[in-house]
């Protein structure tokens, strides 16, 4: 099994869907009853740092994570069945999480 991440950005074409807090309890309890769930969370604001240069706020675009674990791309994509974002025309980016040793 390999880990993910799946990036959900402020972009929803419908804000009622990806905002609706019953549609989200829905597919937490989804991703909870799966074995591939490995948590995730909303983002707030925060501030970007580079050395030797002034710090700036960070994008906004992404809004929220969801970790999941499962064989490859093709089945964590089956992870966005259901999420709102993703459901009210939102963008969506899954990464695979490689492990370094």
């Amino acid at each position: 099994m390999k880990d993910f991440i799946i990036l959900m950005f402020d972009d929803a074409v419908n804000k009622t869907i990806a905002e609706d807090d019953e549609k989200w309890g829905a597919y937490f309890s989804k991703l909870r009853a799966s074995s591939g769930f490995e948590g995730g969370s909303s983002v707030g604001l925060g501030t970007r740092f580079r050395q030797g240069h002034s710090e700036t706020p960070s994008a906004t675009d992404i809004n929220g994570f969801i970790r999941v674990r499962a064989e490859n791309i093709v089945k964590a994509k089956a992870f966005l069945l259901g999420n709102p974002i993703y459901d009210a025309g939102g963008t969506v980016e899954i990464r695979e999480l490689p492990r370094d040793e």
